[in-house]
């Protein structure tokens, strides 16, 4: 059936149009492809930056910071871009920032400054707001509005893949070549020349991505005028958080926060986390090849929950994941060696259905308004800027197993939403 996503419908995709819902589903799994990669080479470049700018812990998840921040800053104005000009044509403004911030990691390794590749994250960050700012609505209201938290699972299950296959890749390309010369063990010249020697490894990867992400922005702009018959409510930039009043959607909106500021820490620890010495003790290249065991779960969690989620309950199964993550971490705590590294690995597995269910589920109901609250949302994605830097001052002060509590915290609170929301909000 021939399909235009006319986002004041109030059936939610229900009605017929001029584009097929194939060709749309395929250009919006490709973006989730791209944009989750790209988040979870994070996990990848921050032990390397940790090392080479010797840095604590805390310091570390400024990398962390720098990019989430961006969905605060740029959440609202990104949704307001996508009304005044459209999906497409907001994907192509979405890729060519994020193609703009690998480029600056260049400048960034020149430099030899820790801040300027904090700024080459922001401004990549920035264009992947406004990426998802397209691709969350535009999924959920691409069918009925019944299986809207199975067909947003499914294509999230495309953005686990990106975030398998970019850690294999980049920690053969950006761990594999950390020297055994220890950057404290050097400094003025000598230390500023080798970290623009070992930065290249970061600079080479990044210039490749940015080359594809251009290739995308061309095809996408070429096709920038297949989606018609969008139409978005008027309002101030500021009018989404108007959606705060309702309890469910504000709900949804601060699990939002916390699900990714936990998901962010722990898959930000995992090196750090496997190479101590009550874990596994191992190097940070043989930790970095245990990352995609992390989002590997997640990927086989969302292809499995897209069929789970159309024969359960929604809030019920997010609530049984997040207690799951729990119990995990509590596990991994509380034990050693092998146990302790795959009971922490296996909390990917939980959080596979979290994102995409809390996110369906704090936006029932919203009809045209959908922009507006997927605006908000991506707001709250801040929470990834906020919650791993406080987990790594928890970990400075206490030790990595102890911080764990923070994200054990978080998880706490989804799964009272996912009970809380287990009734359809109309």
């Amino acid at each position: 059936m021939a399909l235009a996503p006319n986002v004041s419908s109030t059936s939610q995709g229900e009605e017929g149009g001029n584009i097929d819902a194939p060709e749309l589903r395929l250009f919006v799994m490709a973006l989730f492809f791209i944009f989750g990669g790209i988040t979870s080479l994070n996990d990848v470049i921050i032990p390397k930056l940790k090392e080479l700018f010797t840095l604590n812990y805390m310091q570390a998840m400024l990398v962390q910071t720098a990019f989430f921040a961006a969905y605060a800053i740029i959440g609202l104005p990104g949704a307001a871009v996508v009304k005044k000009i459209g999906y497409m044509r907001g994907a192509v403004v979405g890729l060519g920032l994020m193609t703009l911030g690998c480029l600056m990691f260049i400048p960034a390794s020149q430099s030899a400054a820790f801040p300027v590749f904090l700024l080459a994250l922001f401004v990549l960050a920035s264009g992947v707001v406004i990426v998802q700012v397209v691709t969350n609505p535009l999924i959920s209201l691409l069918g009925p509005a019944k299986t809207a938290h199975s067909r947003l699972t499914f294509a999230q299950a495309f953005n686990s893949l990106g975030t398998v296959i970019f850690p294999i890749v980049g920690s053969a390309l950006i761990l594999g070549s950390l020297a055994h010369v220890s950057a404290k063990e050097l400094a003025g010249p000598a230390l500023d020349a080798y970290r623009v020697a070992e930065t290249q490894t970061v600079v080479r990867t990044y210039i490749g991505l940015a080359i594809a992400l251009a290739v995308v922005a061309g095809v996408v702009w070429m096709n920038r005028n297949r989606l018609k018959g969008e139409k978005h409510t008027e309002g101030s930039l500021f009018a989404g958080f108007a959606l705060l009043s309702r309890p469910r959607f504000a709900f949804g909106a601060a699990c939002i926060f916390l699900y990714v500021g936990a998901e962010v820490s722990v898959g930000s620890f995992i090196v750090n986390y496997l190479q101590s010495p009550t874990v596994l003790g191992i190097t940070a290249e043989a930790a970095g090849a245990f990352i995609p065991y992390y989002w590997g779960g997640a990927l086989a969690g969302r292809f499995a929950g897209s069929a789970i989620l159309r024969l359960a309950n929604p809030g019920v199964v997010l609530g049984l994941a997040a207690a799951g993550a729990i119990a995990l971490l509590g596990i991994s705590a509380n034990s050693g060696g092998t146990l302790a590294a795959y009971s922490f690995l296996a909390i990917g597995l939980m959080n596979s259905i979290m994102f995409p269910t809390i996110f369906s589920l704090a936006c029932e109901g919203l009809g045209d308004k959908m922009a507006d609250g997927s605006g908000v949302i991506n707001v709250a994605i801040v929470g990834g800027a906020i919650i791993p830097p406080l987990t790594g001052g928890l970990a400075d002060a206490t030790s990595l197993t102890l911080a764990l509590a923070l994200p054990a915290a978080c998880y706490a609170a989804i799964a009272a939403f996912g009970f809380y929301s287990r009734r359809s909000a109309a």
